[in-house]
């Protein structure tokens, strides 16, 4: 198997593949299609859910790709390698698995990040009936300064400026949080949790309740790019630290890994509105382990490429199709890079951590 099989060039070739490799492994599969939007080519959105294994053993994982559009195609990559080397064929007897291919079909085939809506979703899990939404103060003193009105190489630096400046008065930590944790205002601005659930909120919620109904004990990965070493993988655990699911995945994928790890050498942010937590409250008092995995892209320029994912969200359609095309290729590249030594390194590691946590789940 090569690493190139495993990878696609658009959200309709991997949406392709993945069913392809689904079928052939035998898998209960079902499609999960979008009721408003479609594809730029006219196709049809989808979360497409593949079940293996003993669909009623209390042990079950759940491996979503697709959270974050564009890097739906690394997670992708992933779920279609497992598959295709056989490892559904592997499963130990009393262990199911839930591949979730393409949870935010719309940023997955739109190349963007976020939904429909401009929703990031990895922030849309916020428990609506606990109240109002999270604030975020700094982030309100910011969001003005944050928009892009023209990409260009001056107006990068304007924003490089403001950030700086908020950096030295409140520290690198902080500004970290600001811009990761989540907000909840303004939908032109980053990491948008949405006023509301999103179609794609609620369709895992029917996914959990009708794929893992039975389960006792869950094994969680939800696959992302961007945060850590280049072409290495970065762990983000929100067990309890202090509890015992906490030390389960550290048994799983290494103490090192994943206890007391810094995104991009700073502080974690106070992340709000996960799929991880959201998952967490789909299952209720039902035990999960798992982590968001992360495989490192540019680091903290990410920050950039983030900006520009929004100003091509507002902007792209004045724009000439040669400048577009570079620009879109630029931010693919930060999200899933063309470079196949960084294809054939995540894909390996993917699938090392997949069997990892299968073989943790299976003991457990």
């Amino acid at each position: 198997m090569e690493y190139y099989d495993c990878f696609a060039a658009s959200y309709a070739n991997a949406r392709a593949k993945f069913l392809k490799a689904a079928t052939a492994a035998q898998g209960d599969v079902r499609s999960f299609l979008h009721p408003a939007k479609k594809a730029p080519d006219g196709g049809p959105l989808a979360i497409d859910v593949a079940c293996f294994g003993d669909r009623k053993a209390p042990r079950q994982a759940l491996f979503v790709s697709g959270t974050h559009g564009q890097e739906g195609f690394s997670g992708s990559a992933v779920q279609i390698g497992w598959l295709n080397s056989g490892g559904a064929q592997r499963l130990p007897s009393d262990v199911g698995v839930v591949l979730v291919h393409g949870l935010n079909p719309y940023g997955f085939a739109h190349f963007t990040r976020t939904t429909e809506n401009n929703v990031d979703l990895n922030r849309n899990f916020i428990d609506r009936e606990a109240g109002s939404a999270p604030a975020n103060p700094h982030y309100e003193t910011l969001h003005a300064d944050l928009l892009i009105h023209e990409w260009t190489d001056a107006e990068n630096e304007r924003v490089a400026g403001v950030l700086e400046r908020f950096a030295a008065t409140n520290g690198r930590d902080a500004l970290f949080d600001t811009l990761a944790r989540g907000q909840y205002e303004h939908q032109d601005g980053l990491m948008f949790g949405g006023k509301d659930r999103e179609w794609s909120n609620r369709t895992l919620e029917t996914i959990v309740q009708e794929t893992l109904a039975g389960a006792e004990r869950v094994a969680f990965i939800d696959w992302h790019t961007g945060i850590g070493e280049y072409g290495k993988p970065f762990f983000l655990c929100f067990n309890d630290p202090a509890g015992p699911l906490f030390a389960r995945a550290c048994d799983w994928w290494g103490k090192d890994n994943v206890d007391g790890v810094r995104p991009h050498g700073m502080a974690r942010p106070n992340y709000t509105g996960l799929v991880f937590q959201g998952v967490q409250r789909f299952l209720g008092n039902r035990e999960m382990c798992g982590a968001v995995i992360e495989f490192g892209t540019r680091g903290v320029n990410m920050r950039r490429v983030l900006r520009l994912d929004q100003w091509l969200r507002r902007h792209h359609h004045g724009l000439d199709p040669d400048v577009l095309a570079t620009l879109q290729a630029d931010m693919m590249d930060a999200f899933c890079p063309f470079d196949g030594q960084w294809r054939k390194d995540t894909l390996d590691y993917g699938l090392k951590l997949t069997d990892q946590a299968l073989s943790g789940l299976s003991s457990w």
